[in-house]
């Protein structure tokens, strides 16, 4: 892990499109601002985490989970 200091409103690069600057510190909290392109998801790492356990979750489905999928009335009635 590198451990870099940074007072507010300082930034570091992470490759060449992402940015991560000090936007406030408030005693033992730090806000920060990340700039990244569209397309690189940018997740706290308990959402990411929670996403993916649900994506583990749905890759695990049963047969019998999809068998009423496609049809215009899956209870039957």
């Amino acid at each position: 892990m590198l451990v870099l200091s940074r007072h507010r409103d300082e930034s570091i690069m992470i490759g060449d499109d992402i940015v991560v600057t000090i936007v406030d510190i408030r005693g033992d909290k730090v806000r920060l601002g990340i700039e990244a392109p569209t397309d690189i998801p940018v997740h706290r790492q308990e959402v990411f985490e929670a996403i993916q356990r649900e994506n583990r979750k749905a890759s695990q489905l049963q047969p019998g989970d999809t068998r009423d999928l496609g049809k215009s009335n899956p209870t039957g009635k």
